[in-house]
């Protein structure tokens, strides 16, 4: 067994890995389209302009949800080890609630940026980020208590479930979390038509033979298709 196998050692392991892959990403990107400067420039400037940006956005969403988990179950960890000291439990919960604030706050500076829109499109998609994090949050509660062995072993397997069944409320909380996080990525998405309205792309084709054997310079002009969409 490796060692990335033993318990749930692989989330904090997975939380570091994909986090430093979002940074280097953006990073690589910015620098060689010389967006930023190479030596030591801002991690969030590395991740400001287009389509740098758009990477490092969509990494760090995942990333946010990899730190959720694994601030969960060091809280879970710690409970368990303390069952009994109140102040201890009591810094335990505190450290939680900063912990998914902090991870709230990395989806935000990851994502919202608003330089070209108005206030109104910023506090819907604060909005929509917040209805992400709570479904995510209550869907990682509830299928960890679900899961956990106090409702039987054979509950994994279980795909007909009925109201008197044990863990029935824990479940249906669990499916509308999923349900209602995956309706907040539709909502997420539909935000970016007006900004969509304002871009055109374009696909070139250049020849350089007429066969996959020439070596002289193709005399045919390049090709340019409108792709998509239309110029606005």
């Amino acid at each position: 067994m490796w060692w990335f196998q033993q318990g749930l050692s692989f989330l904090p392991s997975a939380l570091v890995i994909w986090t430093a892959a979002a940074f280097i990403f953006s990073y690589i990107t910015a620098i060689t389209l010389h967006h930023v400067d190479p030596v030591l420039p801002y991690i969030s400037d590395t991740g400001t302009v287009a389509p740098e940006k758009c990477l490092f956005g969509a990494m760090l969403n995942i990333a946010a949800v990899l730190c959720i988990a694994t601030i969960y179950v060091r809280y879970k960890q710690v409970h368990a080890l303390n069952p009994e000291e109140s102040r201890i439990i009591k810094l335990n919960k505190a450290g939680l609630v900063l912990g998914l604030l902090s991870c709230l706050g990395l989806s935000i500076v990851a994502n919202f940026q608003p330089k070209i829109h108005g206030k109104q499109v910023f506090w819907i998609r604060l909005l929509l980020v917040i209805w992400c994090g709570v479904s995510a949050f209550s869907m990682l509660t509830c299928s960890s208590l679900l899961y956990s062995g106090s409702f039987g072993a054979d509950i994994v397997q279980k795909l007909h479930w009925n109201p008197e069944d044990k863990g029935y409320v824990l479940h249906m909380i669990t499916t509308a979390a999923e349900w209602s996080m995956s309706l907040s990525f539709f909502g997420f998405f539909l935000t970016y038509i007006r900004d969509f309205q304002k871009i055109s792309l374009r696909v070139e084709a250049t020849l350089h033979g007429l066969t996959l054997y020439d070596t002289a310079p193709c005399p045919i002009n390049n090709e340019r298709t409108r792709l998509l969409s239309r110029d606005v």
